[in-house]
């Protein structure tokens, strides 16, 4: 190669190095506007599918039906709820068949999942979104049903929740919350806040325990859920847009070092370029190998040079007391007062 050609090939590089990673990457079509599902109320119909993983007993799946029945609604199971094909709930096409079928029948007024583990980004290729969007209704789960709403939000809008499965049960916390947000749905709802304890005299909280890891407030779409989840998608047309989002992450059963790259994966994409603030949930068992850096000094070191507000400690993740929270939604973090707050309708 002449002087002159790698010259010019390598200001060229310099030139691609220079721009940020968000700006390629996110630079896309504008979103579908919000659309919202209507609020749940008791004697409603809630559709139960497995869209991910299987139970490890058939009597799990009939616990989930007393769970939902126990929160005041009605039960209508998926077609293949019961079926198991590997380590997943039925092959692809059943699970996606029924998340379509929930979607298009008129007398579901909502969707539980009834638990994560793994598959439901296979189905991604496979889900209706042209009917998803007809038809919006509320879908909730967490864990592997991130990828579910993810890709829901980003095609067509429709906001979703990422709150409890079926197969657990409910703690206080975790029933004020799912009520709070899905039957009462009340404007400038405060979300994901520790639970209430009373102070006692030479005790102190160590669970629940909300750290200002950067100041500052901002507003943005919220969305989010487990880390491992939104990772897998980054480069695919199911990926969120981050421009401007208020991100969310959790993970569970996940060393330091795997947490550590992961989030070097979410830097390197330009995610942190792109969001406008970051919420940190809970991160269970992210058992070190010794020697280790804590989960804890990972995202310490790995938020560190960022310049937007970031909150850790919210009851987001695979814990007992647990938030819903509607990805999708227009919320406002505020870092310093310790508070993420939905400020727009998120359900009809």
């Amino acid at each position: 190669m002449q002087r002159r050609q790698f010259l010019q090939s390598a200001s060229a590089g310099l030139a691609l190095a220079a721009t940020s990673p968000a700006s390629m990457l996110f630079a896309s079509a504008a979103l579908p506007k919000p659309l919202l599902a209507p609020r749940l109320k008791p004697g409603m119909t809630i559709g139960l599918v497995a869209p991910a993983s299987r139970g490890l007993d058939p009597e799990d799946m009939i616990f989930a039906q007393d769970i939902v029945s126990s929160l005041g609604f009605k039960v209508k199971t998926g077609a293949h709820l019961f079926d198991r094909w590997g380590y997943f709930a039925g092959t692809d096409e059943a699970r996606a068949a029924d998340l379509n079928a929930m979607f298009l029948d008129p007398s579901i007024d909502g969707i539980f999942c009834a638990r994560g583990g793994y598959g439901a980004s296979r189905l991604l290729p496979l889900l209706n979104y042209p009917a998803i969007a007809k038809n919006p209704k509320v879908l909730m789960g967490y864990s592997d049903i991130t990828a579910l709403h993810l890709a829901i939000n980003q095609i067509t809008g429709l906001i979703t929740f990422h709150g409890p499965i079926a197969t657990q049960q409910f703690s206080d916390y975790t029933l004020s919350a799912f009520q709070q947000t899905l039957i009462q749905a009340p404007r400038n709802q405060s979300v994901a806040a520790p639970p209430l304890r009373p102070a006692l005299e030479g005790r102190a909280e160590r669970q629940h325990r909300l750290y200002t890891l950067k100041p500052g407030n901002c507003r943005g779409r919220l969305i989010g859920g487990n880390l491992s989840l939104i990772t897998h998608l980054l480069g695919t047309p199911y990926a969120p847009d981050f421009r401007d989002a208020i991100l969310f992450l959790e993970d569970v059963d996940e060393a330091p070092y795997r947490v550590d790259r992961m989030l070097t994966a979410l830097w390197l994409a330009g995610v942190f370029d792109a969001i406008s603030g970051l919420v940190l949930g809970s991160f269970k068992h992210a058992r070190p190998l010794a020697p280790s850096f804590s989960v804890s000094e990972v995202i310490a070191d790995r938020v560190k040079d960022l310049k937007i507000p970031i909150l850790k400690g919210l009851m987001i993740g695979h814990i007992e007391d647990q938030a819903t929270l509607p990805v999708g939604a227009i919320a406002e973090l505020d870092a310093d007062a310790k508070t993420l707050t939905i400020v727009e309708e998120y359900l009809l």
